[in-house]
């Protein structure tokens, strides 16, 4: 073992014990063992060996008998011991500029965050403003630290990548001797998290083209550079390869480079069965190239109805499209309303006004504020007077704007029993009720099934809010029994949403085919803690065309008039 690992591991011990709030002077002692270890000469090993290490300055007999059993047996017990006993994300929060372990030890204790995504989801929901030693510009110093970190992990948000990759389309799109260009791969097809961005693009001059696009300035690195392919990193992270082809090749690369590999696998399996041969410059039978001017044409050659990109995961949309049962997908434009928006009465940063005003500009007939409940104190959550103050303001509201619907809501706790944590005398206020799990995460699975059911009993409430309780790339889903919680939701007539919040969009969208074929209805939500977080909307329907759903499966594709008369059924 090198004598720079060992120091790395003696800073790390000093920066545990800080979390843990050990006595300084403990700390203090392996920070200056590490100092004395790293400007030790001669070899670490051989002190070791001689017994020399106890002597040197700053090296005390416990810790010399640590770094010894490290360096002859590759293990250090206190070390194991000490990192077990801490969420291993808590020193991964050390990274991010202006957070030492006074500051994490804060952040864990009083908000329960343990890992870097935790911590950025409680800095977009200004859970940190009020905290001692923080504030607003600690809150924005700490979001951008933690964009810096993500930007050189290797796997990516959807929705934090969706945005840079169509301005690189765009620009693209600009070159005068581009024909058709088109976003393919992962993220094309919608998915939550990808690796890297493709690009499919048809022009007269490659070497042109190619120029232009290593030079365009969302570019921060070209890795590789050809007439075909380029490859280059972009300022977000994230690798972006450039596929050129000629213009009557562009619909088979597209297909192939949009993937998924399951789907093409079982694409040419289909095509070989017929006969014919399937790959990125056409489809051929024998050596003669079947004429396909798109994609609806090759799959129709196939035999099969044209297949929507985020259906190509072989999950049985093959199956579907060769007897024209495919699903018509909702989109954006069967959107009406939007329920899980907060304000500045909980952790919001608009307010009730300002987020109709957000909602009436994207075309929305109706929101519903649904602010946090009592037991999240985290969230500066409500308590009863300041509920009986909004839903005063919202009856004001929905006075002076006519033809547009305020919703009144609340977003109440699950507690660990599967109660809410608000009596029926306040729950009644509520034209709607989100319940959600927001504590107590580890119960088990049994447990956790039992609770989320129990909730779903209540007769006030309306939706189960981020069901599994994931954090894309920061935690994962609680133990539960989905299947158990969406047949529950189907027998109580409760609606399951789609958290669209890009670090969450849960329920997943491998689960929404259960819920549909149950009858549960669901709503796409983007839990917006600003009128900006409005737009979370796009990425919802997105994952809920993943997931098979069609307008008639989202409720907030109803109108305002039937909406109303929906909330009012749901608890009958």
């Amino acid at each position: 073992m090198d004598k720079r690992t060992v120091v790395q591991i003696l800073e790390e011990i000093a920066e545990l014990l800080d979390i843990k709030g050990e006595n300084p002077f403990k700390v203090k002692a392996y920070i200056n063992a590490a100092r004395s270890i790293e400007l030790l000469e001669g070899s670490l090993e051989e002190h070791v060996r001689d017994g020399k290490l106890e002597g040197v300055k700053g090296v005390g007999k416990a810790i010399a008998e640590k770094i010894t059993e490290l360096i002859m047996t590759g293990s250090m017990e206190y070390y194991n011991a000490l990192k077990g006993s801490i969420p291993e994300g808590l020193l991964e929060m050390l990274n991010i500029p202006g957070l030492g372990p006074k500051k994490v030890k804060l952040l864990y204790e009083k908000l329960g965050v343990e890992s870097v995504g935790e911590l950025e989801y409680a800095c977009l929901e200004n859970r940190l403003v009020s905290l001692s030693g923080f504030g607003v510009k600690t809150q924005d110093n700490i979001l951008k630290g933690i964009v810096n970190m993500k930007n050189y992990k290797g796997r990516h948000l959807f929705g934090d990548v969706y945005r840079e990759a169509m301005e690189v389309k765009a620009e693209l799109q600009d070159f005068p001797y581009i024909r058709q260009c088109e976003v393919g791969g992962s993220l094309r097809r919608r998915k939550e998290v990808v690796k890297d961005i493709d690009i499919v693009a048809s022009t007269t001059e490659p070497q042109k083209l190619m120029d232009y696009f290593v030079s365009l300035p969302q570019v921060t690195e070209v890795v590789s550079k050809g007439e075909t392919k380029s490859a280059v990193r972009l300022r977000s992270g994230i690798n972006m390869d450039l596929r050129v082809v000629g213009v009557k090749e562009f619909p088979y690369a597209l297909n192939h480079f949009t993937g998924s590999k399951e789907h093409n696998t079982a694409i040419r399996h289909r095509a070989k069965s017929m006969g014919i041969k399937v790959n990125e410059y056409g489809l051929f039978r024998g050596e003669e190239l079947i004429q396909c001017s798109s994609e609806e044409d090759i799959y129709r050659v196939l035999g099969m109805k044209y297949i929507p990109p985020e259906l190509r995961e072989n999950m049985g949309e093959l199956e579907a499209a060769e007897v024209d049962a495919l699903p018509h997908l909702a989109t954006m434009d069967d959107i009406r309303g939007a329920f899980h928006i907060h304000t500045t009465y909980s952790d919001g940063t608009g307010s009730i006004e300002e987020m109709v005003k957000e909602a009436m500009s994207l075309g929305l007939q109706y929101i519903g504020i649904s602010d946090h409940s009592r037991s999240a104190y985290y969230a500066r959550g409500m308590n009863t007077d300041e509920i009986r103050r909004q839903v005063e303001e919202i009856d004001e509201i929905n006075q002076k704007y006519d033809g547009f619907r305020v919703f009144k809501g609340i977003e109440s706790d699950i507690l660990p029993d599967g109660s809410l944590d608000y009596g029926d005398n306040i729950l009644e206020l509520f034209d709607f009720v989100i319940v959600s799990v927001h504590s107590s995460f580890k119960l088990g699975r049994d447990k956790m099934t039992e609770r989320l059911i129990n909730a779903l009993k209540n007769k006030y409430t309306t939706m189960l809010a981020h069901p599994t309780g994931r954090l894309l790339l920061a935690r994962d889903e609680y133990e539960l029994d989905i299947n158990a919680v969406i047949e529950a939701a189907a027998e109580y007539g409760k609606v399951i949403e789609i958290n669209a919040d890009h670090h969450r969009l849960d329920l997943d969208w491998r689960h929404l085919k259960l819920a549909k074929e149950k009858g549960v209805r669901i709503s796409i939500n983007p839990d917006a803690h600003s009128t900006y977080g409005m737009g979370n909307i796009f990425y919802g329907v997105g994952i809920a065309r993943k997931g098979w759903l069609e307008k008639r499966d989202v409720i907030n594709t109803m109108d305002a008039g039937k909406m109303e008369r929906f909330l009012r059924e749901v608890r009958l």
